[in-house]
């Protein structure tokens, strides 16, 4: 049976703790559907809220930013079967939006899951290979739903399918969980350990009120400032906004980079980077604590490039705390480095 949490507790437990690993954003795309007559599956991984234009129509019918079916599906349930963008997770939970759809939204949900590591072909997968993340569970109409397990799944998977009961449509979609990358042989390959990809988290953050903090460990560069972690202006004297990023391993950290790109009249003054070892993470000290270590002293940023700065010191460390002085814009962190024998 599936937990279900309110939002508060899902972000407590799951959004600031794990990543999620169906998102478009991270590489995520949508490879099998049953059925997409009103609305795309694609819909369903988009970052952004999903909106409502009631007065726009298609061929279909009425216009929805979601995934929407035909009514009266004969069989048990529609489907939709997804990549995971990232090479391979254990999960632990989903955010299931049924934003605007009331009186056509999915009754009823199920996750499952399977682990396939030779590639996208699933036309040999039997029905029996799909193993369980969230059970079936109710759906209400036009609202946020918060399902979690107890515990990470056991086995790290690499697909994804979501079903709806018998039909309907669903806005939104997220599954959340624990990145498992896949590790070179070489102990002195250099790796961006942040990275969503490498199984970098941003734990903890001050503030991310035009964009979120967890942009700052995906690939590229991105294609404008809605993909970039960006916060408030400040009218504080002193202030500073500050991000807390898990390390997908224990890092001799060689360079760190920090990239404004398309942030040109809104980057940060200044930044610095500290980091810390830590194993319990409630251990982890507040952002003006001296426990962090200096890795890169407050330096001067520009607009819309990349900054980079090359680390002298020794330790392994475990996460880092990148903080802008006093606000702004920041498009991605790089943390490169070895993974720590």
């Amino acid at each position: 049976m599936a937990k279900i949490l309110t939002e508060q507790e899902f972000n407590a437990q799951i959004v600031y703790n794990y990543t999620d690993v169906i998102g478009e954003k991270v590489g995520g795309k949508v490879l099998l559907f049953s059925d997409e007559w009103f609305a795309a599956a694609d819909n369903l991984i988009k970052p952004k809220a999903a909106i409502r234009d009631a007065t726009r129509f298609t061929h279909a019918g009425a216009w929805y930013d979601g995934w929407e079916t035909r009514r009266h599906n004969t069989a048990e349930a529609d489907y939709v079967i997804f990549k995971l963008g990232v090479s391979s997770a254990r999960l632990i939970g989903t955010e299931v939006d049924t934003a605007f759809f009331n009186g056509n939204h999915a009754p009823h949900i199920s996750v499952e899951a399977i682990q396939k590591l030779d590639g996208d072909d699933l036309s040999s997968v039997q029905e029996s290979e799909w193993e369980s993340v969230i059970p079936k569970t109710e759906c209400g109409p036009s609202q946020r739903h918060f399902f979690t397990r107890e515990t990470l799944t056991e086995k790290n998977y690499t697909h994804a399918r979501l079903r709806m009961y018998p039909d309907g449509g669903i806005a939104r979609f997220r599954l959340y969980g624990a990145v498992i990358p896949i590790q070179p042989q070489a102990k002195d390959t250099v790796l961006d350990l942040a990275s969503v990809n490498n199984g970098g988290v941003a734990i903890k953050v001050s503030d991310q009120h035009f964009g979120s903090a967890d942009n700052l460990l995906l690939p590229g560069r991105g294609h404008d400032m809605s993909d970039g972690w960006e916060t408030t202006r400040s009218r504080t004297p002193g202030h500073v906004d500050w991000v807390v990023i898990r390390l997908g391993a224990s890092t001799n950290i060689k360079q760190v980079v920090v990239d404004t790109a398309h942030f040109r009249g809104n980057f940060p003054q200044k930044v610095n980077v500290k980091a810390i070892s830590v194993t319990d993470e409630t251990q982890i000290p507040s952002h003006d604590s001296s426990a962090w270590e200096v890795l890169v002293g407050d330096s001067k940023t520009g607009p819309d490039q990349e900054h980079t700065f090359d680390v002298d010191n020794s330790k392994a460390f475990s996460h880092v705390l990148l903080t802008m002085i006093p606000d702004g814009g920041i498009k991605r962190v790089r943390v490169l480095g070895t993974i720590a024998n």
